[in-house]
């Protein structure tokens, strides 16, 4: 893999890291972290009010646009606690919701859902995504976990994963150390033999830290370290940093 960035404080420590041999496995974050997850929500909402414009008319203008269609599923969220975890259900009712509010029939959510959830599947991967897949999957064994409803193999990179954890199949979701635990136990080693790789500095970084997990915060923003608390063990501006630090010398 071609390396793009020069030597600096994070790749010494992943270099280290790596030397060490304690990091025997990879759980990687998805949305946000190998593709930007706001647009594609945003195409994804598109694509069902389109499909609401052919099935249910008057429910797609009672929503008119995908601001509305947000927040009913933010509406959603307080209405149904039970889901909190389940980002299917909550989209999946969000959408009988409307539906049973313009007097259309409910049961047209399901096979809305499944349109939705098809173009939800449409990401564009960051430019360093695929490379770095590779790269660790080489290596390491590589698990998603993933508080998002995205299927690896639906996108087409689970060849990279040997396993995939969703907070929506889990009923839990992170920054719960059980999360955490359940992808390691998915590879067979400790917390404190997989290197943990996210976006969120709160829910991925300080969830794997307080999991006994090494964390790298991939912050593609260069933002300062927002939380209260011990700051990542490494943070990196890419993953092609990322896997210059781990490569083998």
């Amino acid at each position: 893999m071609q390396a793009q960035d020069t030597i600096n404080p994070a790749i010494e420590t992943l270099q280290q890291l790596r030397a060490s041999g304690q990091i025997r496995a990879i759980s990687l974050d998805l949305d946000d972290t190998l593709w930007p997850i706001w647009p594609t929500i945003t195409k994804a909402e598109g694509v069902l009010l389109r499909w609401l414009e052919q099935h249910a008319p008057t429910t797609a203008q009672s929503l008119g646009d995908t601001a509305t269609v947000r927040a009913l599923r933010h509406e959603i969220v307080t209405l149904r606690p039970d889901l909190k975890t389940d980002l299917s259900g909550l989209r999946r009712e969000s959408i009988r919701l409307a539906l049973t509010r313009a007097g259309d029939d409910p049961a047209l959510a399901e096979p809305a859902f499944d349109e939705f959830f098809a173009a939800r599947h449409q990401v564009d991967l960051f430019d360093d995504a695929l490379p770095a897949l590779q790269f660790l999957s080489q290596r390491w064994p590589v698990v998603a976990l993933s508080n998002g409803n995205a299927n690896v193999n639906v996108v087409g990179i689970g060849e990279h994963f040997r396993a995939s954890l969703s907070a929506s199949d889990a009923g839990m979701a992170k920054p719960d150390g059980r999360f955490f635990q359940a992808a390691a136990d998915a590879v067979g080693v400790a917390p404190e033999n997989v290197l943990h790789i996210g976006d969120d500095a709160a829910l991925d970084v300080q969830g794997a830290m307080d999991a006994g997990m090494h964390a790298v915060w991939l912050n593609r923003e260069q933002l300062a370290w927002p939380c209260v608390g011990p700051e990542p063990h490494v943070t990196v501006a890419s993953l092609w940093q990322l896997c210059q630090g781990l490569a083998d010398r």
